[in-house]
């Protein structure tokens, strides 16, 4: 910091930052301040014939050293005291200056990369250009936002909407998991502990305290699907996100363990983080407002960093093998809880292909995350190896609507240039850009005072589960982690991962039901693998959460305190539950319910290709036993009364 700065005569009538015009690698980066700062302040080369008489007081070696601010009280700063004074004219930019002129080890950090750049600006100007590209102005981000927010409304409305179709069955009164089943024990919990309002609402934040009836969660899943259009036509952005996260939160609170996958907890997650991205405005116009925080779109790009990082990381160190060894390929089109038929044709690849595959794939994920903080090029093409991956995981597996979501989070790596140049547009320039985002709409912008704590709030909160995912242990001070713990209910800040370790078996349960215990008939599910002839089928971002949920079941005993929803939905079954029937393809006895009901395992496995041209089927399977011996309404009634 300047201790004694050079004051002049002369003062201009607003700021003036004084660059060495011969330099290409100050050219660009003027050039981007210029953009952050607009006409509130001015830049002239030192190299102007003006200068020299204007400012005689400043020494031409000053001018050759470092950029020079003058100040319309005729103060003089140099170097990265000057760039930080000039910039903190643009609102948003003060908070750096704030830490230059009050936290030493930011005034040292700053001073001595401004140095070091300096010396070696001949240098640093080939890597900006390698890193950046051609273009030297500040990259904008308006029209990513606007994609951004039109598709995670149409990833919402595909959430709620398929929800809708299924939430009576699932946790409806008459479901599996009835949800006001479980408000009511929360309540007599809070009577009896006398817990306040505050606490019952924070360890179990869903508006469901309100009613969880069925016409409540019909209510739930309607009014989601409302704001989801609203979204789509930008109407009050920000307080719709924040409902549509309050929404999807208070069914995934309830709905365990049906709405409690890594989807769920990536759309919370998403879904708070574009609250703050969003313009405070009542009607979104794109080309007639700032561009959105700059902590948010980081905070977006932090988040596909660590998901893209840790799914690659927990296969490796679950120390499975088929990871290790590159061959999980081998098993996992045919285990994967609901394949596509593309799956089938994939599973028939020979092994280095399959192998090949498998090492892009951690390719892209260990070493695709470290392109998003290495400049403008890299990141787009993270961009790209994400979304290439993405696409090729969504035509062999259905799942949901993650993979599109995944892909979503894409585009915050991009700017409104790549976003143009992807849509074939005329790309404007950014003096078009900035005549479309004037003082009208200046406040459109969430202040910095909010966005900075919450960027350092919610990289705290997501490095714990981060950290531990990557097996580096208990780093962090007592009082972080036990704001994650206070945090969690809200389901924002989570770690990732998928199938850490590979199933090399595909176990399938089938339900049986009898009338006499000794003729017995299949209950079909509508996507997950049956009938041997059934072709898999494309249903994403369609979610049978039931269909899903039966995938898992098979890990664990039927008695297992973790299954405890595969009996609930047994006994729906045995007691007719309308709502529970509906979530199956087929059931062999209705209108009416069987007398006996069991579960059988069996072995499924993808035909070869001879299997196939002879029988026509996609599936063969071989029995393993029983899963759930039979069972009636009166074996129900005399252990576990519902």
């Amino acid at each position: 910091m300047d201790e004694e700065p050079i004051r002049v005569a002369r003062a201009p009538s607003k700021p003036l930052l004084i660059y060495d015009g011969d330099c290409g690698f100050c050219k660009r980066w003027i050039q981007r301040w210029q953009s952050m700062t607009g006409e509130a302040v001015d830049y002239l080369p030192f190299q102007d014939e003006s200068i020299p008489a204007r400012f005689p007081e400043i020494p031409r070696e000053d001018f050759e050293q470092a950029v020079q601010l003058v100040t319309p009280a005729g103060t003089v700063y140099s170097g990265a005291s000057g760039v930080l004074r000039a910039l903190a004219v643009a609102r948003r930019e003060r908070w750096l200056l704030w830490l230059y002129l009050r936290l030493p080890i930011f005034t040292f950090a700053a001073d001595l990369i401004y140095h070091e750049a300096a010396m070696h600006r001949a240098f640093l100007s080939r890597v900006d250009r390698a890193v950046y590209g051609g273009r030297a102005e500040w990259p904008e981000y308006r029209i990513v936002r606007y994609i951004f927010l039109r598709g995670l409304a149409l990833i919402y409305l595909a959430a709620f909407a398929s929800l809708a179709m299924q939430v009576h069955g699932l946790i409806g009164h008459e479901g599996i998991a009835p949800a006001d089943r479980l408000i009511a024990a929360g309540q007599q919990y809070v009577k009896e502990h006398h817990v306040g309002v505050v606490a019952r609402v924070w360890d179990m934040p869903t508006v469901a305290w309100l009613g969880a009836g069925d016409r409540a969660l019909t209510w739930m899943c309607g009014s989601g699907m409302a704001l989801s259009v609203t979204l789509l036509f930008g109407i009050a952005p920000a307080p719709v996100l924040f409902l549509l996260w309050l929404e999807y939160l208070s069914l995934c609170t309830i709905g365990a363990p049906f709405l409690d996958f890594q989807w769920d907890l990536l759309l919370l997650e998403t879904g708070f983080l574009a609250i703050f991205l969003a313009p405070l405005q009542w009607f979104e116009k794109p080309r007639r407002q700032p561009g959105p925080s700059r902590a948010a779109i980081w905070l977006l790009r932090w988040l596909i960093f660590r998901l893209m990082l840790e799914s690659g990381c927990v296969k490796l160190m679950s120390g499975d093998t088929a990871w290790w060894d590159l061959s999980a390929l081998k098993y996992h089109f045919q285990t994967q809880p609901l394949p596509t038929w593309l799956a089938w044709h994939a599973s028939h690849l020979s092994a280095g292909w399959l192998r090949a595959a498998k090492a892009g794939m951690f390719l892209i994920e260990l070493a695709g995350p470290a392109l998003i903080f290495a400049g403008r090029r890299f990141r787009l093409m993270a961009a790209g190896l994400f979304a290439f991956l993405q696409a090729v995981i969504l035509l062999t597996g259905n799942y949901t609507f993650f993979n599109w979501l995944t892909i979503l989070l894409c585009v915050p790596l991009l700017d409104d240039e790549a976003a143009l140049w992807l849509a074939r547009r005329k790309r404007r320039t950014p003096r078009e850009d900035e005549g479309r985002a004037v003082a009208p709409v200046g406040a459109a912008r969430w202040p910095s005072f909010i966005t900075a704590p919450m960027f350092v709030f919610v990289v705290l909160m997501t490095s714990v589960p981060l950290f531990a995912d990557l097996g580096v242990g208990s780093i962090w001070p007592r009082l972080v982690t036990e704001f994650y713990l206070f945090a969690r209910p809200l389901r924002s800040f989570n770690g990732y991962g998928l199938f850490a370790v590979m199933t090399r078996t595909r176990a399938e349960i089938v339900l049986q039901g009898s009338d006499d215990g000794v003729s017995w008939r299949d209950y079909e599910f509508k996507y997950k693998p049956g009938a041997l002839n059934a072709r898999p089928e494309f249903v994403a971002p369609f979610q049978p959460r039931l269909d899903w949920q039966m995938w898992f079941a098979v890990f664990y005993p039927a008695q297992d305190p973790r299954n405890r929803w595969f009996l609930e939905f047994m006994l729906r079954l045995l007691q007719n539950s309308k709502p529970v029937r509906a979530l199956l393809k087929t059931d062999p006895f209705a209108p009416n319910a069987p007398k006996f009901i069991r579960a059988q395992i069996y072995n499924y496995r993808f035909t070869t290709e001879a299997e196939r041209k002879a029988t026509g089927d996609w599936w063969a399977r071989t029995p393993l036993g029983l899963y759930l011996p039979p069972v009636s309404l009166r074996s129900f009634q005399a252990s576990q009364p519902d």
